[in-house]
């Protein structure tokens, strides 16, 4: 499995990625699950998977073929990869969809697409397995892939809009690390991407290993704050709670000692 996250802000945008792969216990690999298509500028299209480790490689090797007519080097608008990377998907789906099924294989994929060409504005882009998509905008300003579940909290409390790169870029690396913590199916190395609004080239880029003394911090100083804030919270205050006689949900069945 894997984990991923992009951020639409009105200054950029951040993209996040592990790059675990299993099928099992005793078969752990590093994939990288993050392709960058960069054109100096005239377009940065930022393309991150999850999923059939087997059907996201076949999808992306087709978006990447310079002897396709719609390929993510060509297309003239974000909207329009997201549409081109919805038929790889079905293209892969007509070709090996059927022999997966006769296996007892799930076809299963997810992408994040997301970027700027010269031109329009910054767009992002979360694209399913039918090839179907939908577009982030202010109200949902990101979205996230694989085991997204132990990383949303920090998200929803943090990013906006106008969020600025930096602070959303951190966010990110929260949100991998409650992630990393919960779930043994994502793991390192991060590839972590910030995309300066109009720059056309990409702004900031880093591949965090273990050892990486940035992330390494904000692990150690994240988990000691939230530990000193839930000791600082208050315990319960019975009396303000409904007492054992006001219980409104379930009977309650009380058995005597000379039963």
């Amino acid at each position: 499995m894997t984990y991923c996250v992009g951020m639409r802000l009105n200054s950029g945008l951040v993209f996040l990625a592990d790059s675990r792969s299993n099928a099992g216990v005793d078969q752990v690999s590093t994939v990288r699950k993050m392709t960058v298509f960069e054109r100096r500028g005239d377009r940065v299209l930022v393309l991150m998977c999850a999923g059939n480790l087997a059907v996201t490689q076949a999808v992306t090797q087709l978006l990447s073929e310079p002897s396709r007519i719609d390929n993510l080097w060509t297309v003239t608008s974000v909207a329009k990869g997201a549409e081109v990377v919805g038929e790889a998907i079905r293209e892969v789906h007509r070709r090996d969809g059927g022999s997966m099924q006769q296996f007892g294989l799930d076809f299963n994929c997810s992408f994040i697409l997301g970027g700027q060409i010269a031109g329009e504005d910054c767009r992002l882009f979360n694209i399913y397995s039918a090839g179907n998509f939908i577009e982030a905008h202010a109200e949902s300003p990101y979205f996230q892939i694989g085991e997204f579940k132990y990383g949303k909290p920090i998200l929803d409390r943090v990013v906006t809009p106008e969020t600025p790169l930096d602070v959303a870029a951190k966010c990110a690396l929260i949100s991998m690390d409650s992630t990393l913590r919960s779930n043994i199916s994502v793991g390192m190395p991060l590839d972590l991407l910030v995309y300066g609004r109009d720059s056309l080239h990409v702004t900031k880029y880093a591949t965090i290993n273990s050892d990486n003394t940035y992330f390494n911090s904000i692990r150690s100083f994240w988990g000691q704050e939230l530990r000193k804030a839930f000791n600082q919270i208050a315990d319960p205050d019975w009396e303000s709670m409904p007492t054992a006689e006001s219980w409104p949900v379930f009977e309650k069945h009380i058995r005597s000692q000379d039963q």
